[in-house]
């Protein structure tokens, strides 16, 4: 052997491996999908943790109608994040999928393609195409979710329209029913005029509205000295303040507050009653140049006050109200018990008409229930149409005062984006205060975790402050109402034998049944009025709203048939589930189990635009798809992981430029460099125990145990970001620039199987070990790919989602007390490699050096750093990449230093510039240590 028989270059330990630097994530994933499948990965992991705890987080029902959105990417990429790291954490986490198959948006849809077909098809035909539309899109929807590496049962999902879901929505009914939560009466409900249905508070969405606001006077008839003497014989006028002209002809009383002050204001020949902290604004808007104030008096005294409706033959009694306030407006408040929520509940109070003259269209009719004929002018005109008649009729009475537009919040339907308005209409309610339901669902409230902690007092609030919650709508998707009625007298039927039945057939033949069949054949025979005697009954036409079917989803799921307990540990989902999903779980669980189906109930924000606008499917900025082709669904992930998901966070094809940047260091400086360094390392036979490892081995194991023990408990914390944020830091300063610099070196030059090289891959081994699990949560698919190029241990599982998440322990084993002590001298080694780095670069600049081998550095150090640096003195040359370091005793304490030329001859095989090169006359260009190396 000699250097005319080996190619030098040939000697060298250069990094191989077949691990591709460029990802194509676009074309490998979903090949690792179709492996994935054939497999039956999401099997196997079940299999693995039977037995084991269960963690359950129970997975909100994405509306099955168009592609996904980012937003639902982002929602079902950290439930995915959660369920894997529960499994790696060793429990036993399944993820049952589901789809919310009801509704009027599909309704709607299905509705425009059948068009003029409609009218000869019965509602279960066109409920059986409804069934059609919903789980095509259940299957598009699932080829998308699985695209982003979520695994689950997605082969048997929940769906709200499987004739088994659809009877436990109907047995949920009959259940809170029977309990007595239920009724059935006449409220003032939101009420879309577009889809001719009832909302829920849930369904609603308040945006900028312009209306028109006008000031009406309501003539007074009663005694005007009973309020106070000062108006006797005078013309005496209430006067409101409204943004709906067209509730006018509804109104059947004006509220005012019982303690605000007001006066009678003299304006020409007519006195107005207005609170006198609104005087002046009043005066301003109708042009009252100077109104004499002629008397003053509390709210009270205008209880039983008998004003004059404007245009009709009707009276307007003076009532009082709490809900009247002096923000807008003149203080009192016209009531029209028909069209407003706090005017039905002052107008139950005091016994007034709940008179609603408007139909299911939102078009006026002559009505019933109410003294005056509506004029022939707003017949037929539906109530926007009508709010300009409206205000010309009041004219045309001399009542109208003043007008003028105004913008403002108004509730939307939360479907089609329409204005709602509030009508008196029958509905089906569960009522909040029947069996102490709000008391008892606060108080379920405050055993709950929420994440973020505001989502309890939101909750909280929202429960104190809602309505009773009208489950029915008017329309047919969705699971009928099952009551019946008696022909004869109207009494309902809801005996629960004969309900119990109907339930059985839906779980036998999906509620289509309710439809396909008559009354007689769903009640049976033999039944009868119990108030009547009647035999003949008719269904009830309505059917439950969509929330309470989704908010059935954990009474269908967490069971003992699914193998899943209730209550479950996590429900994850959008803010706007406060009003949705989360209320409707919580009620029906604290109504039917006594406590919420969540142990911890946790928030994302939305998703916005790189200028913080909300990205949307329609205007083409929200589609996943896009993303996922272009970036692959890891990137996405990547993405995913570095935000703090609590809050709103913004995504545009630059964030994930930068995120594709990231992903390429941590695939390639952590990744492809490990494997590449460990071609040659079988961990079972060839790893050097930890005490035997040099120390700044043992110090990048130390710094990865710290980095695993953060990472852990940030897991726990569901802070994603956080993990995300310390593995890239890792990677690109310990590991990378600082570590893999170091040892380079010796992976190169050493003898392949020298105890020094093999030291240097134990430690990459046990760090590239522990961060392939560390992230796979996160990057599902890329640390799957990594998993299949390294050589494991003897045993280990055949995807990495099969194994569990590395202990901080894993990284240190071995490293002795006493040897963890003297590995804090490091922290102060690096801080002087700094120095050292900076002024390296300075003589490059100034042309002194060209690579730092080139140099040779002297460390002058005080008192403080002497002991130490001249304890490592063999070592600092690697340390700080150099050929030559040099310590000597300084009196200061700190360090100064000193770049000089190194000396001796390069080495022709490791670069470095030594005084023993040619010392084995074998290898003349060599320096000794790699002479040694080859031999």
């Amino acid at each position: 052997m000699g250097a005319a028989t080996v190619d030098v270059k040939k000697t060298v330990n250069l990094p191989r491996t077949d691990f591709p630097m460029k990802a194509n994530l676009a074309q490998m994933e979903p090949k690792m999908l179709l492996r994935w499948e054939a497999e039956d990965l999401y099997a196997k992991i079940r299999a693995a943790r039977s037995g084991s705890p269960m963690w359950v987080l129970h997975d909100g029902p994405p509306y099955a109608n168009g592609k996904i959105h980012l937003g639902t990417a982002l929602n079902k990429i950290l439930k995915d994040f959660i369920v894997k790291l529960k499994n790696m954490e060793g429990y036993d986490s399944p993820y049952v999928p589901g789809w919310d198959c009801h509704g009027l948006p599909i309704e709607i849809k299905v509705d425009s393609e059948l068009g003029a077909r409609k009218a000869q098809m019965t509602t279960a035909q066109i409920r059986a195409e409804c069934r059609k539309y919903a789980a095509k899109y259940v299957d598009l929807q699932r080829a998308d979710f699985i695209r982003l590496g979520i695994l689950g049962r997605w082969q048997d999902p929940y769906l709200t329209m499987s004739p088994q879901y659809e009877a436990v929505i109907a047995g949920a009914f009959v259940d809170v029913l029977d309990r007595g939560y239920v009724y059935k009466g006449l409220k003032t409900v939101n009420w879309c005029m577009h889809d001719r249905t009832a909302l829920a508070e849930a369904e609603i969405e308040y945006e900028d509205h312009t209306s028109p606001s006008i000031w009406v006077r309501f003539a007074l008839t009663s005694d005007s000295s009973a309020i106070d003497p000062a108006l006797a014989g005078r013309n005496v006028y209430g006067l409101i303040w409204t943004t709906t002209p067209w509730t006018i002809p509804a109104n059947v009383a004006i509220a005012f507050h019982p303690k605000f002050e007001y006066v009678a204001a003299e304006v020409g020949d007519a006195v107005y009653i207005v609170a006198l902290e609104l005087l002046k604004v009043t005066s301003e808007k109708l042009g009252w140049e100077d109104p004499k104030v002629i008397a003053a008096f509390p709210g009270a005294k205008l209880e039983g006050a008998i004003f004059r409706h404007p245009f009709l033959d009707r009276d307007s009694l003076g009532i009082l109200a709490d809900h009247v306030t002096l923000e807008q407006g003149t203080g009192a408040v016209h009531t029209a018990p028909g069209h407003g929520q706090e005017d039905f509940e002052v107008g139950m109070k005091y016994g007034l008409p709940i008179y609603c003259p408007v139909d299911p269209a939102g078009k006026f009719y002559h009505a019933e229930g109410a003294a005056g004929r509506l004029p022939e002018e707003i017949i037929g005109k539906t109530v926007w149409q009508a709010n300009p008649i409206v205000s010309e009729i009041l004219k045309s009475h001399g009542a109208l005062l003043g007008e003028e537009k105004i913008k403002h919040s108004y509730p939307h339907c939360w479907r089609c984006h329409n204005s709602t308005i509030f009508r008196a209409t029958e509905q089906w309610f569960v009522g909040m205060e029947r069996n102490d339901l709000r008391a008892r669902t606060l108080k379920a409230i405050k055993d709950v975790k929420w994440i973020p902690a505001w989502g309890e007092e939101r909750m909280s609030n929202m429960i104190a402050g809602r309505p009773d919650w009208c489950i029915s709508r008017q329309r047919v998707w969705g699971v009928p109402i099952i009551a019946f009625y008696c022909e004869n007298c109207q009494e309902p039927m809801t005996e629960r034998k004969i309900l119990d039945h109907v339930v059985d057939l839906f779980r036998e033949h999906t509620a289509d049944v309710w439809y396909e069949r008559s009354a007689a054949e769903l009640v049976g025979p033999g039944v009868a009025c119990t108030r009547c005697g009647g035999q003949e009954f008719r269904k009830e036409s309505d059917i439950l709203d969509v929330w309470f079917d989704s908010g059935s989803s954990h009474l269908a799921v967490l069971t003992p048939e699914n193998g899943l307990p209730w209550p479950a540990n996590l429900y994850l989902e959008g803010g706007d589930q406060y009003r949705g999903w989360f209320h409707s779980s919580l009620l029906l669980g604290v109504a039917l189990k006594g406590a919420a189906p969540y142990r911890e109930s946790a928030t994302n924000g939305w998703t916005l635009d790189e200028h913080g606008r909300a990205l949307s499917k329609s205007a083409g900025t929200g589609v996943a798809a896009g993303v996922i082709s272009k970036f692959g669904a890891d990137v996405l992930r990547l993405w995913v992981s570095s935000v703090d998901f609590v809050e709103d966070v913004k995504l545009s094809d630059t964030i994930l430029e930068r995120l594709s940047e990231a992903y390429k260091i941590l695939r390639n400086k952590v990744f492809k460099n490990a494997l590449g360094n460990l071609h040659d390392f079988n961990p079972d036979t060839d790893s050097v125990p930890a005490e035997k490892l040099p120390e700044i081995d043992q110090w990048i194991l130390l710094k990865a145990e710290d980095l695993v023990a953060k990472c852990r408990v940030w897991y726990d914390e569901f802070a994603f970001h956080k993990v995300y944020r310390a593995v890239y830091d890792f990677a690109t300063t310990d590991l990378s620039a600082v570590w893999v610099d170091i040892v380079k070196d010796r992976l190169y030059t050493a003898g392949s199987t020298s105890h020094s090289r093999r030291a240097a891959q134990t430690a990459i081994y046990r760090v590239t070990y522990a961060l392939v699990r560390l992230l796979a949560p996160l990057l599902s698919f890329t640390t799957e790919e990594v998993w299949g190029y390294m050589c494991k241990p003897a045993g280990s599982p055949d995807s990495v989602h099969l194994a569990l998440l590395p202990k901080p322990t894993e990284l240190t084993q071995g490293i002795t007390l006493q040897q963890r002590e003297r590995l804090a001298g490091w922290d102060n080694l690096m801080l002087v490699r700094d120095q050292v780095l900076k002024s390296l670069e300075g003589a490059r600049e100034e042309k002194r050096i060209g690579k730092s081998l080139e140099a040779r550095v002297v460390l002058t150090a005080g008192p403080d750093l002497y002991p130490l640096l001249d304890e490592y003195a063999a070592d600092l040359p690697a340390v700080f990449i150099v050929s030559q370091v040099e310590v000597r005793k300084g009196v200061d304490d700190g360090v100064s230093l000193e770049i000089q030329r190194a000396e001796g001859v390069k080495c022709e095989r490791c670069w470095k510039y030594t005084l023993d090169v040619g010392s084995d006359p074998e290898f003349p260009t060599l320096c000794a240590a790699c002479s040694d190396a080859i031999k």
